[in-house]
């Protein structure tokens, strides 16, 4: 038996007894309480991969170092594990349920007025209920700093940029990047691809890397991944083909040593963190949090493997990018709310 069959065996038996469970999990006095503790619910890609899911993994965990509390998780492998998932947390008598991904909303939607003693939140998506938080970041923020970064380290002039599902967020993080390329280098081209239209656009590293061996052809030499688990094949063939590479969501500056620029951090641990501790503060709201560099939701990485590729004058440029958008002197297009991205 192979190391993957085996780690995927391990998930189905894994889900078959986590939605078995649904069925006895209706009428505890403990579920009526609301006191089992919080549980976050995986978008698809699993907690490990090395991203979006990872990063809210590495937010539950800060929570029970800090508190020794534990927390429940549940890994989808579709979308449509959602909505049970969602409802057999509630109905054992987990709260906060963070739930990680957009592909949550509608289930979430569902399932909210059907617990309404259950606190509910959401990462990437608005979904309006009363016991609902949802949390949305600024994303084309942190990404115009990056931005700033590649067309600063290039030596062609040409950036890449590598989505994951074609979905609004990512075109913010495009918009984001390509309007910070140009405000260093008003020549520079960025050539944007998006790896698909499902979800399994986040979980495809050989098509990820197929796109980023494009883009290397067509003359780029800094290539950033906004694609999740198909991040990986991105920052492997952007390194094994002379390109730098640059992260996002998580840290993925040591993936490849000195050959990822940067990695963007879309603080989705703090927002994991900040749930589960209001909760245990008893200071938990409902509502939309927005979250940017301001708010510290963003950030970028210097550290012992890209801290030779960062240069004292790329430092200060992204340094003072950022410092102009907290302030407001800068403002980033939304490509979400506001329209097409105004430069291409």
């Amino acid at each position: 038996m192979t190391r993957v069959f085996r780690r995927r065996l391990a998930t189905a038996l894994t889900g078959c007894l986590f939605f078995a469970a649904a069925a006895t999990a209706i009428t505890s006095p403990a579920m009526a309480a609301n006191d089992a503790g919080p549980a976050v619910i995986y978008s698809v890609g699993g907690k490990f991969d090395g991203s979006f899911n990872e990063a809210a993994y590495r937010g539950a965990e800060r929570f029970k170092a800090d508190t020794g509390a534990a927390y429940a998780e549940f890994e989808i492998s579709s979308p449509a594990q959602s909505l049970q998932a969602l409802r057999t947390f509630a109905q054992r008598g987990y709260s906060p349920v963070v739930a990680i991904g957009f592909n949550h909303a509608g289930a979430l939607a569902q399932v909210a007025p059907d617990y309404p003693e259950t606190d509910f939140a959401i990462i990437d998506m608005v979904v309006e209920a009363p016991n609902v938080r949802s949390v949305v970041f600024r994303e084309q923020e942190g990404s115009y700093v990056v931005g700033v970064l590649a067309a600063m380290a290039s030596r062609t002039g040409t950036l890449g940029f590598v989505g994951g599902m074609d979905i609004p967020i990512i075109r913010k993080f495009a918009c984001g990047y390509i309007q910070g390329a140009r405000s260093a280098d008003p020549e520079a081209k960025v050539l944007v691809s998006m790896t698909g239209n499902t979800p399994a656009a986040w979980t495809d590293p050989a098509r990820g890397a197929e796109l980023t061996r494009s883009q290397i052809e067509q003359g780029a030499d800094v290539i950033i991944q906004a694609a999740g688990g198909t991040g990986i094949g991105v920052l492997q063939a952007a390194a094994d083909g002379g390109a730098l590479g640059i992260g996002t969501d998580s840290n993925q500056n040591a993936l490849h040593p000195g050959k990822v620029l940067t990695s963007m951090r879309k603080r989705v641990d703090v927002a994991v963190y900040e749930n589960f501790q209001a909760a245990r503060d008893g200071r938990w709201a409902p509502g939309v949090q927005v979250l940017g560099l301001a708010e510290g939701g963003l950030d970028w990485v210097i550290d012992d493997n890209n801290r030779k590729l960062i240069t004292a004058q790329m430092e200060a440029a992204a340094e003072a990018a950022q410092a102009a958008i907290v302030s407001g002197a800068v403002k980033v297009h939304d490509a979400s709310t506001e329209g097409p991205c105004p430069v291409q």
